[in-house]
């Protein structure tokens, strides 16, 4: 590997070369406080040597260097130059801003004109908005990358109208006297050129840089791993393609997925259990030249079931309610321990190895699991957990027909019953869950909980269980001595009603509520419609008899 550094400023870096943002590199990505940092620290120094770091290239034709540390740099400075050029041509200093354009977008040894900084991920943004001198062809609404791009441009503009505003627009003379020191801070500041022969030296030098540095961003070392394997012969960007096909499926889920996250999800659910920190050795050792592209493949694959898990909606049908209310479940629960089993669960269902009785089978266990030692008891686990929910993903994953898979599900079963907590544990923490107005963190919760339980007790309502009201037997509007806030958000005082149901009863006490309670057989539990009065120890003691049905006979982890 060779290498050539050599100390030279902005304006030589950008005189000289051309310059390419390979496709293994990250989007733009610099938020307010680095944009205002970068700011502060070149614009408002007073420094004519002020050094910014190295800037990695590696030869990729006459003139031209793809960029391998120093995107980020890179890009907020031509934003900078750009806001400059903008500015020296409004206030009528056009020779210098046409001169310094000729540092943004200049003609090539063929008289081609090309611009200085090129870069696909923000094609063509950053290209027709920003570098253009002049009205751009085609607007363009910016998407995620290109808004820190627009934010970056404004708040540069902002900052140079404010210095500008100093002057009255007749002194125009102090005004590029500021655009001209303005435009030589940045083109002078300092860097260190780092040079390298090739683009191989190049995939090799951005994984040193980054797997030693601070921020370890796992989908970019990937993404980066595969580049490198992965050599198209034509045109056509294999890896590009395939990355960008499985970013826009996490991405365009309505719940936030992160990608690092996936990736060891996927990861542990076929291989080995890992994290975000230690993910990219494993993906190194076991993803090699002849095995790439399957495993690229594989990633883009998993990320639709993957998202099928988080967004559920969209991805399963009727027949699957009970696969997509254990989904739903698992979300309210906030739990991930178990993600890279149901992953292999949904892929083993996808792939026709499980039918759609062992999916359910599954995933009603694991659900009826994590309510009880989740969502309730708050338990916590050393690590056993999410080994066991591992292991169980790899063994799916490898099991070569249905019998293995159903032998595999029943293992996991049978853990789960074992590790389930004592019914005195999820009694005491079921006697603590509650909601009200006053109280609404469990809200979604509560409903949860409440839809489980009516359906179990054969409860009936003229609306679906999505559209019904939560109505609180001791009214809210009452929570005082004996009733505590507490006592009246518990969800031995709470049950559903219609929409209709509750607002006739609207805040009426108990003793005013229960003769319509008792017009209402099938919707109101007969324990509540039997009582002539309410009490916070009725409420407690109703309270308890449902933790039984609750762990008894509904969420009971069962075959």
């Amino acid at each position: 590997m060779k290498i050539e550094s050599h100390d030279t400023n902005i304006e030589n870096l950008l005189a000289a070369n051309f310059l390419i943002i390979p496709r293994f590199q990250r989007p733009y990505s610099w938020d307010d406080e680095n944009i205002e940092e970068f700011w502060n620290d070149v614009c408002k120094n007073d420094d004519d040597d002020y050094f910014i770091g190295s800037m990695v290239i590696y030869k990729n034709g006459r003139q031209q260097f793809g960029v391998v540390d120093g995107q980020q740099r890179l890009t907020t400075i031509t934003i900078l130059l750009c806001v400059i050029r903008d500015m020296m041509a409004h206030v009528g200093a056009d020779s210098l801003a046409t001169g310094l354009h000729n540092l943004i977008e200049r003609a090539d040894r063929d008289n081609v004109r090309r611009y200085v900084l090129k870069t696909e991920s923000s094609f063509p943004y950053l290209q027709d908005e920003i570098q253009r001198f002049g009205e751009p062809e085609i607007r363009k609404q910016p998407g995620a990358e290109e808004s820190r791009i627009q934010v970056a441009y404004d708040y540069f503009n902002n900052q140079i109208e404010t210095d500008c505003s100093k002057w009255h627009e007749e002194d125009n003379e102090q005004t590029v006297s500021y655009l001209k020191s303005l435009r030589d801070k940045v083109l002078l500041l300092k860097i260190i050129s780092v040079e390298l022969d090739n683009e191989d030296d190049a995939y090799v030098i951005f994984e040193t840089l980054n797997t030693r540095g601070k921020d370890l961003a796992l989908t970019d070392l990937l993404k980066n791993h595969f580049s490198k394997l992965i050599k198209g012969k034509s045109d056509v960007d294999f890896v590009k393609l395939k990355w960008n096909e499985m970013l826009s499926t996490l991405q365009g889920s309505p719940i936030a997925i992160e990608t690092d996250v996936f990736l060891v999800h996927s990861w542990a659910s076929k291989y080995a259990a890992t994290t975000q920190q230690k993910a990219f050795k494993g993906f190194k050792q076991e993803i090699k030249k002849d095995n790439a592209k399957t495993h690229l493949n594989d990633f883009v694959a998993d990320s639709k079931f993957y998202r099928s898990i988080f967004d559920p909606n969209p991805f399963w049908l009727k027949e699957h309610y009970d696969v997509k209310s254990a989904l739903i479940a698992l979300n309210i629960f906030r739990v991930t321990q178990p993600t890279p089993a149901v992953l292999s669960l949904v892929r083993s269902f996808r792939g026709g190895k499980i039918k759609l009785s062992g999916l359910r089978r599954a995933l009603t266990a694991i659900e009826d699991f994590h309510f009880i030692f989740t969502a309730i008891t708050s338990s916590r686990s050393s690590g056993g957990i999410s080994a066991m929910y591992s292991s169980f993903g790899r063994h799916l994953y490898e099991s070569k027909d249905s019998d293995e898979a159903g032998n595999a599900i029943n293992t996991l079963i049978e853990k789960l019953v074992e590790k389930r907590p004592s019914f005195d544990e999820f009694t005491a923490s079921w006697m603590q869950i509650g909601y009200s107005t006053k109280l609404s963190k469990q809200s979604a919760l509560a409903r949860y909980i409440l839809t489980r339980l009516s359906k179990h007790l054969g409860l009936s309502f003229s609306d679906d269980y999505d559209l019904l009201t939560v109505e609180h037997i001791h009214p809210q509007s009452s929570d005082q001595d004996p009733w505590s806030p507490e006592s009246v958000a518990q969800l031995g005082n709470i049950m559903f009603l219609s929409k209709i149901q509750n607002g006739d009863l609207a805040d009426q006490p108990f003793e005013k509520k229960i003769a319509r309670y008792r017009e209402w057989p099938s919707s109101v539990q007969e324990s509540v419609g039997i009582r002539d009065e309410w009490t916070p120890q009725d409420a407690d003691q109703r309270g308890r008899e449902l933790a039984d049905v609750a762990y008894k006979s509904v969420w009971t982890v069962k075959h």
